[in-house]
């Protein structure tokens, strides 16, 4: 565990010692439970991305299906 100094504006600061409280938290544990969610929030997100960048590219349409036109998509 390493122990770390945050300087929050008097705003900030209420709200944290509030959401902690209300969570029956320390406002040490609470930051580092809403940063570490954040964190496995932007792996999370990145090994979706690499997933999905990694898939080999598919057309979007096949040759025997054609797209609609644009009168018939606003069916004018």
């Amino acid at each position: 565990m390493k122990n770390v100094t945050v300087s929050l504006d008097e705003e900030t600061a209420l709200w944290t010692r509030i959401e902690a409280a209300s969570h029956d938290m320390s406002v040490s544990r609470f930051v580092g439970e809403v940063l570490r969610e954040r964190m496995e929030s932007s792996e999370n997100f990145d090994q979706a991305r690499r997933s999905y960048l990694t898939r080999a590219a598919r057309p979007l349409r096949s040759s025997d299906c054609r797209m609609p036109t644009r009168d018939e998509i606003h069916q004018r």
